[in-house]
């Protein structure tokens, strides 16, 4: 039977008064795994975080400059796992919002090869330290994933997620924000084998530091969500923009020609005519960008293919 390791990645800031804590609960043995490492990444921290994983024995960091952002650990976590040899490589919090126990259900799937990425959904209405608003767009955001993505993920936000190695391999953040909206939508267009747990939380530790205030969280999500199913599906995007506008201007014309045809003259009614000739042409032009971006879309597949193969043959050669 092929050796299975497992990376447990913690992106850090400033985690020191928590980090102990969490590297405490994590598992040291799992059935079906033969090694279990972990990664830990500081994104800039400014205390002392790398001391307490130290101390606690952590043989693998990352420290970055300065802060760069949840998205960029991510990233910087899943390339150096994959370099590091992990096979499946499991992503949590340094606040000890999950628990450690979960851990093997959550790599279970992926040991049995029903799946290449799960995910482990927090029971949301339970969660006492959670405000009824943010319950509220908790639920709300996940249906739009659910939607965009085509996959039934209860709970969109969560960071709790194993990745197989291949999972791994493919993915490509290009937020800057976070990576939980972006990596479902890529899955589900990508057609990754998903699944759900449900896992259970801790009390809350420390509130967020992903956003200031709700406002910025709604604000920074939607424009997430827009650019990364524009990026995978443009084509439909920008066509029903553009039959939209196109239709109005249908609309708008045929007005301006019931009043020329039936009342004998368009007095009065030329900003209709006016009108109708913009809606078409924006419309026309926008429904073009779709195409251009649609072929802008299919190259980007292809340089993604190559970049993942490029990653296996790196990988291979590290091996």
């Amino acid at each position: 039977m092929k050796t299975q390791k497992l990376i447990i990645q913690i992106p850090c800031y400033n985690e020191e008064n928590t980090l102990s804590g969490m590297l405490a609960d994590l598992p040291k043995e799992l059935p079906g795994i033969d090694e279990i490492e972990i990664l830990v990444i500081n994104d800039g921290s400014t205390d002392n975080t790398v001391d307490v994983a130290r101390k606690n024995g952590v043989k693998h960091i990352i420290s970055l400059t300065k802060r760069k952002g949840l998205a960029a650990v991510f990233t910087a976590g899943i390339d150096a796992s994959l370099k590091l040899g992990a096979d499946i490589i499991v992503n949590a919090d340094a606040d000890n919002q999950y628990r450690g126990e979960d851990i093997g259900r959550l790599i279970r799937p992926i040991i049995e090869e029903k799946a290449d990425l799960v995910i482990g959904n927090r029971k949301i209405e339970e969660i006492k330290d959670f405000s009824f608003m943010k319950k509220k767009l908790q639920r709300i955001g996940s249906r739009v994933v659910r939607y965009l993505s085509g996959l039934d993920i209860p709970d969109a936000t969560t960071g709790f997620r194993a990745y197989s190695r291949d999972a791994a391999i493919g993915i490509n953040v290009l937020s800057e924000f976070t990576y939980t909206l972006e990596t479902i939508i890529a899955a589900g267009n990508n057609g990754v084998a998903v699944e759900n747990i449900e896992v259970s939380t801790n009390p809350e530790t420390r509130k967020s530091r992903l956003f200031r205030n709700i406002p910025e969280y709604i604000t920074r999500s939607i424009a997430t969500l827009i650019r990364v199913y524009t990026m995978y599906r443009p084509l439909k995007v920008f066509a029903r923009m553009g039959a939209f506008l196109f239709f109005g201007g249908v609309i708008l014309g045929m007005r301006f020609l019931y009043f020329f045809i039936v009342h004998k003259g368009a007095a009065g009614h030329i900003q209709s005519l006016i009108l109708s000739a913009v809606f078409l042409i924006v419309g026309f032009q926008i429904m073009l960008l779709g195409m251009l971006a649609d072929l802008i879309a299919a190259n980007r597949r292809l340089i993604e293919n190559t970049l993942n193969r490029i990653k296996r043959m790196e990988l291979k050669k590290g091996d």
